[in-house]
Protein backbone atom coordinates (compact mmCIF):
# COMPACT_ATOMS: atom_id res chain seq x y z
CA UNK A 1 0.00 0.00 0.00
CA UNK A 2 1.33 3.42 -0.79
CA UNK A 3 2.74 5.77 1.80
CA UNK A 4 0.77 9.26 2.06
CA UNK A 5 1.86 12.65 0.82
CA UNK A 6 3.30 15.29 3.06
CA UNK A 7 -0.23 17.04 2.12
CA UNK A 8 -2.17 14.10 2.84
CA UNK A 9 -0.88 13.07 6.19
CA UNK A 10 -2.47 14.89 8.88
CA UNK A 11 -1.90 14.72 13.14
CA UNK A 12 -3.71 12.08 14.76
CA UNK A 13 -5.30 14.99 17.01
CA UNK A 14 -6.84 15.87 13.70
CA UNK A 15 -8.47 13.48 13.00
CA UNK A 16 -11.23 10.36 14.58
CA UNK A 17 -9.80 7.76 16.43
CA UNK A 18 -12.56 5.88 13.07
CA UNK A 19 -10.43 7.31 10.74
CA UNK A 20 -7.22 5.93 12.59
CA UNK A 21 -8.50 2.50 13.30
CA UNK A 22 -9.78 1.94 9.43
CA UNK A 23 -6.19 3.19 8.33
CA UNK A 24 -4.30 0.07 10.70
CA UNK A 25 -7.67 -2.07 9.79
CA UNK A 26 -6.86 -1.99 5.69
CA UNK A 27 -3.37 -3.06 6.63
CA UNK A 28 -3.82 -6.30 8.51
CA UNK A 29 -3.87 -9.53 7.18
CA UNK A 30 -6.01 -12.47 8.17
CA UNK A 31 -5.02 -15.04 10.61
CA UNK A 32 -5.64 -18.32 9.75
CA UNK A 33 -7.34 -19.39 13.19
CA UNK A 34 -9.68 -16.30 13.10
CA UNK A 35 -12.97 -17.11 13.25
CA UNK A 36 -14.03 -13.21 13.66
CA UNK A 37 -11.53 -10.57 13.29
CA UNK A 38 -11.43 -7.06 14.02
CA UNK A 39 -14.18 -5.05 14.27
CA UNK A 40 -16.44 -6.24 16.38
CA UNK A 41 -16.16 -5.98 20.30
CA UNK A 42 -13.68 -8.62 20.63
CA UNK A 43 -12.14 -11.78 18.36
CA UNK A 44 -12.90 -14.90 17.90
CA UNK A 45 -10.18 -17.69 17.01
CA UNK A 46 -10.18 -20.87 16.94
CA UNK A 47 -8.47 -23.02 19.60
CA UNK A 48 -7.51 -26.40 17.67
CA UNK A 49 -5.76 -28.48 20.70
CA UNK A 50 -8.21 -27.08 23.36
CA UNK A 51 -5.47 -24.60 24.84
CA UNK A 52 -4.33 -21.56 24.22
CA UNK A 53 -0.61 -19.91 24.98
CA UNK A 54 -0.96 -16.20 25.94
CA UNK A 55 1.53 -13.61 26.96
CA UNK A 56 2.04 -9.91 26.84
CA UNK A 57 4.90 -7.50 25.97
CA UNK A 58 4.89 -3.26 26.47
CA UNK A 59 7.18 -1.05 24.41
CA UNK A 60 7.18 2.75 25.78
CA UNK A 61 9.58 4.99 23.56
CA UNK A 62 12.66 6.10 26.20
CA UNK A 63 13.14 3.13 28.09
CA UNK A 64 12.58 0.84 25.01
CA UNK A 65 12.88 2.69 22.07
CA UNK A 66 13.98 6.17 20.93
CA UNK A 67 11.67 7.55 17.36
CA UNK A 68 15.06 8.92 16.39
CA UNK A 69 16.54 5.36 16.07
CA UNK A 70 13.45 3.51 14.93
CA UNK A 71 10.98 4.00 12.72
CA UNK A 72 6.86 3.06 12.96
CA UNK A 73 7.64 0.15 10.72
CA UNK A 74 10.65 -1.08 12.75
CA UNK A 75 8.47 -0.49 15.90
CA UNK A 76 5.59 -2.74 14.42
CA UNK A 77 8.21 -5.50 13.21
CA UNK A 78 10.04 -5.24 16.84
CA UNK A 79 6.75 -5.31 18.37
CA UNK A 80 5.58 -8.26 16.83
CA UNK A 81 8.83 -9.78 17.02
CA UNK A 82 9.37 -9.78 20.50
CA UNK A 83 5.84 -11.44 21.33
CA UNK A 84 6.12 -14.23 18.87
CA UNK A 85 9.47 -15.47 20.05
CA UNK A 86 7.84 -15.86 23.81
CA UNK A 87 5.23 -18.18 22.03
CA UNK A 88 7.51 -20.10 20.33
CA UNK A 89 9.50 -20.33 23.44
CA UNK A 90 6.31 -22.47 25.02
CA UNK A 91 6.41 -24.86 21.88
CA UNK A 92 3.76 -22.72 20.64
CA UNK A 93 2.68 -21.80 17.13
CA UNK A 94 1.49 -17.74 16.86
CA UNK A 95 -1.86 -17.53 16.04
CA UNK A 96 -3.29 -13.78 16.75
CA UNK A 97 -2.18 -10.60 18.10
CA UNK A 98 -3.80 -7.96 19.74
CA UNK A 99 -2.30 -4.94 20.27
CA UNK A 100 -3.61 -1.46 22.33
CA UNK A 101 -1.45 1.85 21.43
CA UNK A 102 -1.34 5.11 23.28
CA UNK A 103 -0.48 7.58 20.64
CA UNK A 104 0.46 11.58 21.11
CA UNK A 105 -2.14 13.36 18.84
CA UNK A 106 0.95 15.26 17.59
CA UNK A 107 2.04 12.15 15.30
CA UNK A 108 1.49 11.77 12.00
CA UNK A 109 -1.80 8.96 10.68
CA UNK A 110 1.38 7.67 8.67
CA UNK A 111 3.61 6.64 11.38
CA UNK A 112 0.48 4.44 12.56
CA UNK A 113 0.35 2.93 9.02
CA UNK A 114 3.99 2.36 8.88
CA UNK A 115 3.26 0.65 12.26
CA UNK A 116 0.82 -1.35 10.82
CA UNK A 117 3.03 -2.54 8.20
CA UNK A 118 5.44 -3.44 10.51
CA UNK A 119 3.13 -5.62 12.07
CA UNK A 120 1.84 -6.82 9.17
CA UNK A 121 5.39 -7.85 7.33
CA UNK A 122 6.56 -9.72 10.67
CA UNK A 123 3.94 -11.69 11.23
CA UNK A 124 4.68 -13.09 7.13
CA UNK A 125 8.00 -13.59 7.52
CA UNK A 126 8.46 -14.73 11.25
CA UNK A 127 5.10 -16.57 11.64
CA UNK A 128 2.92 -16.67 8.61
CA UNK A 129 -0.81 -17.67 9.48
CA UNK A 130 -0.72 -14.96 12.35
CA UNK A 131 -1.91 -11.50 12.25
CA UNK A 132 -3.47 -8.45 14.26
CA UNK A 133 -6.75 -9.63 15.32
CA UNK A 134 -7.95 -6.86 17.29
CA UNK A 135 -6.60 -4.32 20.11
CA UNK A 136 -7.23 -0.89 21.29
CA UNK A 137 -6.31 3.11 20.29
CA UNK A 138 -6.18 5.66 22.50
CA UNK A 139 -3.80 9.19 23.16
CA UNK A 140 -0.96 9.87 25.55
CA UNK A 141 1.93 12.20 25.65
CA UNK A 142 4.22 8.98 25.31
CA UNK A 143 4.01 6.70 22.69
CA UNK A 144 3.55 3.25 23.81
CA UNK A 145 2.80 -0.41 21.84
CA UNK A 146 1.38 -2.81 24.32
CA UNK A 147 0.49 -5.96 22.46
CA UNK A 148 -0.46 -9.37 24.02
CA UNK A 149 0.30 -12.73 21.28
CA UNK A 150 -2.28 -16.14 21.40
CA UNK A 151 -0.25 -19.50 20.64
CA UNK A 152 -2.36 -23.14 19.78
CA UNK A 153 -0.21 -25.64 21.11
CA UNK A 154 -1.61 -28.14 18.36
CA UNK A 155 -1.91 -30.77 20.90
CA UNK A 156 1.80 -30.74 22.51
CA UNK A 157 2.33 -30.06 25.82
CA UNK A 158 3.72 -26.76 26.28
CA UNK A 159 7.72 -26.78 26.94
CA UNK A 160 8.20 -24.79 30.19
CA UNK A 161 11.35 -23.26 31.97
CA UNK A 162 11.34 -26.15 34.39
CA UNK A 163 12.31 -29.47 32.96
CA UNK A 164 15.94 -29.56 32.19
CA UNK A 165 17.64 -32.70 33.76
CA UNK A 166 20.97 -33.56 34.93
CA UNK A 167 23.03 -34.66 31.23
CA UNK A 168 20.81 -32.56 28.61
CA UNK A 169 22.31 -30.60 26.43
CA UNK A 170 21.93 -27.18 26.31
CA UNK A 171 21.19 -25.74 22.69
CA UNK A 172 20.81 -22.12 21.19
CA UNK A 173 18.61 -21.28 18.11
CA UNK A 174 19.40 -17.49 16.43
CA UNK A 175 22.24 -15.39 17.63
CA UNK A 176 24.12 -14.10 20.21
CA UNK A 177 25.14 -10.78 21.41
CA UNK A 178 24.37 -9.05 18.33
CA UNK A 179 21.71 -6.82 19.59
CA UNK A 180 23.65 -5.75 22.26
CA UNK A 181 26.37 -5.41 19.97
CA UNK A 182 23.97 -2.85 17.57
CA UNK A 183 22.67 -0.98 20.69
CA UNK A 184 26.24 -0.51 21.81
CA UNK A 185 26.92 1.17 18.07
CA UNK A 186 23.05 3.21 18.38
CA UNK A 187 24.47 4.86 22.02
CA UNK A 188 28.40 5.46 20.88
CA UNK A 189 27.90 6.84 17.60
CA UNK A 190 24.07 8.16 16.97
CA UNK A 191 23.78 10.80 20.10
CA UNK A 192 24.04 14.32 20.52
CA UNK A 193 24.93 14.75 23.97
CA UNK A 194 22.12 12.57 25.65
CA UNK A 195 19.86 13.31 22.61
CA UNK A 196 19.49 10.54 20.04
CA UNK A 197 19.95 11.20 16.49
CA UNK A 198 18.79 9.51 13.26
CA UNK A 199 20.84 6.17 12.07
CA UNK A 200 23.19 7.74 9.31
CA UNK A 201 23.76 4.12 7.01
CA UNK A 202 27.08 5.50 5.65
CA UNK A 203 28.67 6.00 10.04
CA UNK A 204 27.89 2.17 9.27
CA UNK A 205 31.31 -0.21 9.44
CA UNK A 206 31.16 -3.62 8.35
CA UNK A 207 29.31 -5.94 10.26
CA UNK A 208 27.39 -3.20 12.39
CA UNK A 209 24.30 -2.60 9.84
CA UNK A 210 23.43 -6.26 10.77
CA UNK A 211 24.08 -5.62 14.48
CA UNK A 212 22.03 -2.40 14.29
CA UNK A 213 19.05 -4.13 12.40
CA UNK A 214 19.05 -7.25 14.94
CA UNK A 215 18.69 -4.60 18.20
CA UNK A 216 15.89 -2.46 15.68
CA UNK A 217 14.10 -5.07 13.76
CA UNK A 218 15.04 -8.70 15.28
CA UNK A 219 14.18 -11.73 13.62
CA UNK A 220 13.86 -14.72 16.44
CA UNK A 221 13.18 -18.47 15.07
CA UNK A 222 9.91 -18.24 15.87
CA UNK A 223 9.34 -21.72 13.58
CA UNK A 224 11.49 -23.70 15.67
CA UNK A 225 9.82 -23.48 19.13
CA UNK A 226 7.30 -25.71 17.56
CA UNK A 227 10.36 -28.10 16.30
CA UNK A 228 12.02 -28.05 19.86
CA UNK A 229 8.72 -29.44 21.16
CA UNK A 230 8.26 -32.00 18.67
CA UNK A 231 11.87 -33.29 19.07
CA UNK A 232 11.17 -33.52 22.86
CA UNK A 233 12.78 -30.45 24.19
CA UNK A 234 12.96 -30.82 28.13
CA UNK A 235 12.95 -26.60 28.68
CA UNK A 236 12.85 -24.20 26.38
CA UNK A 237 12.70 -19.71 27.35
CA UNK A 238 13.10 -17.18 25.19
CA UNK A 239 16.39 -15.65 25.59
CA UNK A 240 15.52 -11.32 25.99
CA UNK A 241 17.49 -10.00 28.63
CA UNK A 242 21.22 -11.49 28.53
CA UNK A 243 21.95 -15.40 27.97
CA UNK A 244 23.40 -15.10 31.60
CA UNK A 245 20.42 -14.11 33.35
CA UNK A 246 17.99 -16.30 31.57
CA UNK A 247 19.99 -19.54 31.86
CA UNK A 248 19.76 -18.59 35.50
CA UNK A 249 15.92 -18.54 35.40
CA UNK A 250 16.08 -21.52 33.59
CA UNK A 251 18.59 -23.23 35.89
CA UNK A 252 16.13 -22.07 38.97
CA UNK A 253 12.82 -23.24 38.11
CA UNK A 254 14.47 -26.85 37.14
CA UNK A 255 16.96 -27.19 39.76
CA UNK A 256 19.87 -28.16 37.97
CA UNK A 257 22.87 -25.89 37.39
CA UNK A 258 23.74 -24.65 33.48
CA UNK A 259 27.86 -24.95 32.35
CA UNK A 260 28.11 -23.32 29.00
CA UNK A 261 30.81 -23.45 26.62
CA UNK A 262 32.89 -19.83 26.33
CA UNK A 263 33.90 -21.33 22.97
CA UNK A 264 30.33 -21.61 21.82
CA UNK A 265 29.30 -18.32 22.29
CA UNK A 266 30.95 -16.88 19.10
CA UNK A 267 33.85 -14.44 18.90
CA UNK A 268 32.47 -12.21 21.57
CA UNK A 269 31.60 -14.54 24.88
CA UNK A 270 31.38 -12.00 27.11
CA UNK A 271 28.70 -10.05 24.86
CA UNK A 272 26.89 -13.20 24.58
CA UNK A 273 26.08 -13.69 27.87
CA UNK A 274 25.23 -9.98 29.46
CA UNK A 275 23.43 -8.68 26.15
CA UNK A 276 19.76 -8.40 26.10
CA UNK A 277 17.32 -8.96 23.12
CA UNK A 278 18.87 -11.41 21.42
CA UNK A 279 15.26 -13.16 21.48
CA UNK A 280 17.03 -16.72 20.58
CA UNK A 281 15.57 -19.74 21.94
CA UNK A 282 17.48 -21.88 24.51
CA UNK A 283 16.69 -25.05 25.08
CA UNK A 284 17.55 -28.21 26.69
CA UNK A 285 17.54 -31.99 24.91
CA UNK A 286 18.19 -35.20 25.86
CA UNK A 287 21.92 -35.74 25.06
CA UNK A 288 21.26 -37.67 21.61
CA UNK A 289 18.93 -35.23 20.18
CA UNK A 290 19.61 -31.87 18.37
CA UNK A 291 16.86 -30.20 16.03
CA UNK A 292 17.93 -28.77 13.04
CA UNK A 293 18.59 -25.26 13.63
CA UNK A 294 19.72 -25.57 17.09
CA UNK A 295 23.38 -26.36 18.22
CA UNK A 296 25.02 -27.05 21.68
CA UNK A 297 26.50 -24.70 23.99
CA UNK A 298 26.51 -25.96 27.07
CA UNK A 299 25.50 -28.99 29.32
CA UNK A 300 22.83 -29.69 32.50
CA UNK A 301 24.69 -29.98 35.83
CA UNK A 302 23.68 -30.64 39.50
CA UNK A 303 22.51 -28.02 40.97
CA UNK A 304 25.35 -26.26 43.17
CA UNK A 305 25.75 -22.94 44.62
CA UNK A 306 26.05 -21.49 41.42
CA UNK A 307 22.84 -21.34 38.70
CA UNK A 308 25.45 -20.68 35.49
CA UNK A 309 28.71 -21.44 34.90
CA UNK A 310 30.55 -20.92 32.06
CA UNK A 311 33.34 -23.40 31.52
CA UNK A 312 32.94 -24.83 35.25
CA UNK A 313 33.50 -21.40 36.78
CA UNK A 314 30.35 -19.05 37.77
CA UNK A 315 29.10 -16.06 36.00
CA UNK A 316 29.17 -12.80 37.36
CA UNK A 317 26.68 -10.96 34.65
CA UNK A 318 23.57 -8.98 35.65
CA UNK A 319 21.72 -8.93 32.25
CA UNK A 320 19.43 -6.36 31.74
CA UNK A 321 16.94 -5.03 33.99
CA UNK A 322 14.93 -2.17 33.27
CA UNK A 323 14.05 -1.15 36.80
CA UNK A 324 18.14 -1.17 37.29
CA UNK A 325 18.98 0.06 33.49
CA UNK A 326 16.26 2.05 32.67
CA UNK A 327 17.06 5.40 30.84
CA UNK A 328 15.00 8.23 30.59
CA UNK A 329 16.43 10.34 27.53
CA UNK A 330 14.24 10.17 24.55
CA UNK A 331 14.18 11.35 20.76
Amino acid sequence: MPSRSPDDDPRLGDVSEGTVLRAILARTAPASHTILGPGDDAAVLAAPSGSVVATTDTLVHGPDFRLAWSSGYDLGWKSAAVNLSDIAAMGARPTGLLVALAVPRDMRLSFVEQLADGFRAACEALAPGCSVVGGDLTVSDVLTIAVTALGDLEGRRAVTRSGARVGDAVAIAGELGLAAHGLAVLFGRFRDGETPTPVDAAQLAEGEASAVAAQLRPAPPIGLGPVAALAGATAMMDVSDGLALDAGRMAAASGVTIDLARSALGAEPERALAGGEDHALLATFPPDVLPPGFRIIGTVRRAGEAGVLCDGEPVDVAGWDPYRDWDAATG
